[in-house]
């Protein structure tokens, strides 16, 4: 099971807690975690990532185990702790301003 912690904006659109456990099969990335992401939560889609390119949105970030994973190809493995269910994956709402 891998555990994705949502920003809590995402966590109302869902009507979901913070923390949601999804069962992967296969190779598991941020690619794959957020496709059963979408699948599971349909109202989630287009919210991350854009629903043609697939690229992640401006300001959303991606955190596993303290890296910061947001400019790594989608398609690289995450790391083994949270493939594990020991880590969480983190989506993030970054902020900006000045």
């Amino acid at each position: 099971m891998i555990v994705v912690v949502l920003p809590v904006q995402l966590c109302s659109l869902a009507n979901v807690g913070r923390e949601i456990q999804l069962r992967m099969d296969g190779p598991t990335t941020i690619a794959t975690v957020l496709d059963a992401l979408e699948a599971q939560f349909p109202m989630l889609r287009g919210t991350i990532r854009d629903q043609v390119t697939l690229q992640r949105r401006p300001f959303i970030r991606f955190f596993a185990g303290g890296e910061d994973l947001s400019q790594d190809p989608p398609s690289n493995p995450l790391p083994e702790a949270v493939v594990m269910g020991k880590m969480p994956l983190r989506v993030v709402g970054a902020m900006a301003g000045g």
